[in-house]
């Protein structure tokens, strides 16, 4: 291993610098503690007299975590949630009735709620300890069976997602957020037609696409977003753009995100849907005004950026599989320096393949 590569390798521990404002974090914080604090209530409320009804499972608070810190992630989305909580603790409890061993057991539920969670589309994190929880809980969970699934797993998962959905509107942030939306931009090839046809080499003297890369072929002069814009003023860079995604970078030029043109439009709710929620604010909240939020609030997280010597063939998986527009080009500092587009691949395309008719007819 080269001393280039165990420094990218080191350099892969650093935390992530766009880190959200003081404010947004104190705000992510107090909706934990209101979650948490609702959901041990409720469950009292409902299911005090029971004493064999957990008043509170922990992976509640790693649920927490994801629907307060993290709800931008697909991973923290309603279904998420529900769908995680609710197929890993019948898969749990299946296996602690079926399977004498713990350990086991409990490998064997983790493994089995994981595929049933790919299955379902529901993969949440926490999840996984609901299973571990159904074999590992003890005497009194065990005494519940299947009744665990409902009681308390099913009850505190809705509890915890209604809290989370109330504390993000009142506090002015869009929750859920949806993991895919057609764009009236979408290609009008199939999926596999457009693969195949941007992977074909072309007979031509010049390089073919498997040997071009993305510093060859990227637009420059692309404009970006700071992560610390508000989103009313990005609004009116698409608008003057006309972009339908732009890539957002931090104080240092360095690209931390992807914002779409949607995420920032979804901001401005229905008039009397407004009127409603900011009323409520001031009378819950106190507050005069409405918080805006930032662009790092709603952009997409994981974006797929790319290094400038990365071989084009490598963006097409990409711009398939995430529905993509442009993906960001970047130097060896993670610094903007250009965006491939797919206009860039398809005038590519066009350009060499009619040049290779040309010389098969010549």
């Amino acid at each position: 291993m080269t001393r280039t590569a165990i420094y990218e390798w080191l350099t892969s521990f650093v935390p992530n610098p766009a880190a959200p404002r003081w404010s947004e974090r104190a705000r992510r914080c107090g909706g934990a503690l209101i979650g948490i604090a609702f959901t041990g209530l409720a469950t009292h409320m409902v299911f005090g007299a029971a004493g064999d009804i957990p008043l509170l499972v922990a992976p509640m608070g790693a649920s927490a975590v994801l629907l307060f810190g993290a709800s931008d992630s697909p991973l923290a989305q309603p279904w998420s949630i529900l769908g995680g909580n609710f197929v890993s603790a019948l898969v749990g409890v299946a296996c602690a009735q079926w399977i004498a061993s713990p350990v086991a057991s409990a490998s064997v539920a983790v493994a089995l709620a994981i595929c049933v969670m790919f299955l379902c589309r529901c993969v949440h994190p926490p999840s996984g300890a609901v299973a571990l929880t159904a074999v590992l809980g003890g005497p009194a969970v065990h005494a519940l069976g299947f009744h665990f699934v409902l009681v308390p797993i099913a009850f505190q998962s809705i509890a915890l997602l209604s809290a989370a959905l109330a504390f993000h509107a009142l506090t002015g942030h869009r929750y859920p957020r949806a993991t895919f939306r057609p764009t009236p931009e979408a290609a009008v090839l199939p999926v596999a037609t457009l693969t195949q046809h941007l992977l074909e080499p072309v007979d031509s003297p010049r390089k073919s696409f498997e040997q071009l890369t993305c510093e060859e072929i990227m637009s420059m002069g692309c404009p970006a977003v700071p992560a610390t814009m508000g989103a009313r003023a990005a609004q009116e860079m698409f608008r003057r753009h006309g972009a339908s995604t732009l890539p957002v970078v931090d104080a240092m030029d360095r690209v931390v995100g992807v914002v779409a043109h949607h995420a920032l439009g979804d901001l401005a709710p229905p008039e009397g849907l407004r009127r409603f929620w900011a009323g409520l604010r001031r009378a819950v909240l106190r507050e005069s005004a409405r918080v805006e939020e930032t662009v790092e609030a709603v952009m997409a997280a994981g974006v797929h950026a790319v290094h400038r010597a990365t071989p084009l063939a490598h963006l097409v998986p990409i711009f398939i599989e995430h529905a993509y527009h442009d993906i960001p080009v970047m130097d060896d500092a993670r610094r903007l320096v250009g965006v491939v587009r797919h206009s860039d691949m398809i005038r590519w395309l066009h350009h060499h393949a009619g040049a290779a008719q040309g010389a098969a007819a010549g």
